[in-house]
């Protein structure tokens, strides 16, 4: 990310969840505000998203891990969380949608320049902030996610879920399981969703292809891809970290949840999105 500037990724993401509004109907995920958000450049930049090649399927990605973090926190209200901290929150509605409004404390944790962004076209969009949400500005060259969370009064004696989505594979791994260890050592217990990668030698061919060219691309805006994962490899790092409860969907498992009719045999590898929690449910 260029300092001074918004997110480019955070936008393209929430590009992509506005076209599954329009192009699929929000059929997987709906998202009543994803349009609105992106401010007059919405149908254009729809637009322009679909014209390049493996646009559905990271749109589509992009609206399951949604729907899968969504329905994981529904589940996790019931068993006692009050807490969400949205990490990496980019132009995320959840808070705006009024969901939990009554359930929840929310905090949105991002890079103080795109968080101010993002309450500008919020502003311009006419979306009110919820008085449960607190916004949480995080300059990680210069504070902890620790610092952050405890100036902007979260409660870490509560059951918490965090939610940080398509910001792992951004990161140093470093930095990936220092975060998961923080979670996981919260005193009042933790979920947790996120999504990763498989490493690229991994992938087929074709999307092999794909892979590089997204690489290129994202590389070219300043936000390259720096760390990936196999599944074995991740429990193990979850497991040691304290996680009791580990739920990973890859290729496969999203198929067979999301879309199970589809005809054509879902890849191997790639894109998964994960659950994992410090408490058993």
């Amino acid at each position: 990310m260029q300092l001074g500037t918004p997110s480019r990724t955070a936008w393209a993401a929430a590009v992509h969840r506005a076209a599954h509004q329009v192009l699929e109907d929000g059929r997987i995920f709906a998202d009543p505000l994803a349009v609105r958000i992106l401010g007059p450049d919405a149908e254009a930049a729809i637009r322009a998203s679909d014209e390049w090649s493996g646009a559905r399927r990271m749109r589509v990605f992009i609206a399951v891990r949604h729907r899968f973090a969504e329905d994981a926190l529904a589940a996790a209200i019931g068993q006692g969380v009050r807490q969400l901290v949205m990490l990496g929150a980019g132009l995320d509605t959840c808070a705006y949608r009024g969901k939990h409004a009554d359930d929840l404390r929310i905090f949105e944790v991002d890079h103080p320049d795109t968080q101010s962004w993002k309450r500008d076209r919020l502003s311009d969009a006419g979306i009110a902030a919820p008085e449960a949400l607190t916004y949480a500005p995080v300059d990680f060259e210069r504070e902890t996610l620790a610092a952050g969370l405890a100036a902007a009064g979260f409660d870490s004696t509560q059951q918490t879920f965090f939610t940080w989505l398509g910001v792992v594979p951004y990161l140093t791994e470093a930095a990936v399981v220092s975060t998961l260890r923080f979670i996981a050592e919260l005193p009042g217990g933790a979920h947790v969703v996120f999504d990763y990668s498989d490493p690229p030698e991994d992938l087929s061919p074709d999307l092999r292809e794909h892979h590089d060219r997204r690489a290129e691309r994202v590389a070219a805006a300043g936000e390259p891809w720096l760390t990936y994962f196999s599944p074995g490899s991740l429990r193990g790092q979850l497991t040691s970290a304290g996680f009791v409860k580990i739920e990973d969907l890859g290729p496969n498992e999203i198929a067979q949840r999301y879309f199970p009719h589809l005809a054509a045999s879902p890849p191997r590898k790639g894109g998964h999105v994960i659950y994992a929690a410090t408490v058993a449910g």
